[in-house]
């Protein structure tokens, strides 16, 4: 499959857990409160933690685990999750130059496991090597998904001991999460405006109290950072000047000595 493939097993897992474990720790209390959360909606602890073994997808989770307790239409929760979800589709798409080539029972458990923070794992080992490896985006994604569902069996566990457990502030694990995930991305100008456009955008919508906040903050950040990469002079390639440059030379020369 690629270079990087052929090393033995056991040092591409250990690599793979290494690059996933800060991460996976960090979820660790979103885990823990979307299984709590579950269970004081209603669910069964089955129920609870199906939700981590199918769905996979903690924002989603948070969410839906929330408009099951309201009683909300299966329209907007359906919805809901679409557009918090919609990220993937970026994901998927970037992925697919690499992945395409696997059979189906490769591409299969890739698409299954493919999260935010597997993504940036998996994409930052390829920046890193050089080549894309498909057994440390299974080891990254297939370790997570282990921590992610240890994480609500705690919460399931210990939904039903504690009431009111969202006042605890786990929620903000989740925030911390993205944050780690983001801060390493942003390496030029344009991708830095649309952070902080996004960000402050989201404040702003979410204190005035519109709805839909994150998607549309989500949208003016990239539409801020496609105008700002617009408006920037271009980058000029040295390199293929010189060997324009030298290509010129060689004909120049020829023509001289056919010109003798």
């Amino acid at each position: 499959m690629n270079q990087d493939s052929s090393l033995p097993r056991e040092r591409i897992w250990l690599a793979a857990v290494s690059d996933m474990l800060p991460l996976s720790l960090a979820v660790v209390p979103w885990g823990i409160l979307c299984g709590s959360l579950a269970i004081q909606a209603g669910m069964t602890p089955f129920q609870a933690q199906a939700m981590s073994l199918f769905v996979f997808a903690g924002a989603a989770q948070l969410s839906g685990t929330s408009m099951i307790g309201a009683s909300a239409p299966v329209s907007t929760l359906f919805g809901s999750t679409f557009v918090i979800s919609a990220r993937h589709l970026l994901y998927s798409v970037n992925m697919r130059q690499h992945i395409r080539a696997l059979p189906l029972r490769w591409r299969l458990p890739l698409g299954f496991l493919l999260t935010d923070e597997m993504y940036v794992v998996s994409a930052a080992h390829t920046e890193r090597t050089g080549t894309f490896c498909p057994y440390f985006a299974l080891y990254t994604g297939g370790f997570f998904y282990l921590c992610w569902n240890l994480a609500t069996l705690v919460g399931v566990i210990g939904g039903s001991q504690f009431d009111n457990i969202e006042e605890f502030g786990l929620e903000f694990a989740i925030a911390a999460t993205f944050i780690a995930l983001v801060i390493p991305t942003i390496k030029d100008i344009p991708v830095a405006v649309s952070v902080l456009v996004s960000a402050l955008m989201m404040v702003i919508f979410t204190l005035i109290g519109i709805e839909n906040a994150l998607l549309i903050a989500a949208i003016l950040g990239m539409v801020a950072g496609f105008t700002t990469e617009s408006l920037m002079p271009k980058k000029i390639n040295t390199e293929s000047i010189e060997q324009a440059e030298q290509t010129e030379q060689t004909a120049n020369r020829s023509r001289e000595t056919e010109g003798e």
